[in-house]
């Protein structure tokens, strides 16, 4: 089965880090842009940051930018987001997926989505 599988979420406190993990089974993700995703309460989900498959480009949503970091790890079939300085405005659930073109800020042009993992930023 192809599967995508978050984890690494939890409670932090504000300043704190978390570093995310999004594993894939049944497939390789070498060939995949890999966009992670959020979504709080009451409001759209938004794009968070993407990595690409050609030559590992990297981006970031303004929120985020200099605080967050996405890496791929092809060997280990995963992809990370590193997450430091919370706020408690990242409280949201994180999800991975998969574009099988190019990274993208829209939610439509990908295929594969893991299950989501909280992330709760409070004190």
């Amino acid at each position: 089965q192809v599967q995508l599988v978050e984890s690494g979420g939890g409670l932090v406190q504000p300043g704190g880090s978390l570093r995310l993990s999004c594993a894939a089974s049944g497939f390789t993700l070498d060939y995949y842009a890999i966009g992670w995703f959020r979504q709080a309460p009451g409001k759209e989900r938004e794009g968070v940051s993407c990595i690409s498959s050609s030559d590992g480009s990297t981006y970031y949503a303004d929120s985020v930018k200099g605080r967050f970091t996405i890496s791929r790890d092809n060997a280990k079939n995963t992809v990370y987001l590193q997450m430091n300085s919370l706020k408690p405005e990242d409280t949201a659930v994180y999800y991975c997926a998969t574009n099988p073109v190019k990274c993208s800020w829209y939610a439509a042009g990908y295929d594969y989505w893991g299950q989501g993992t909280q992330v709760t930023v409070s004190s």
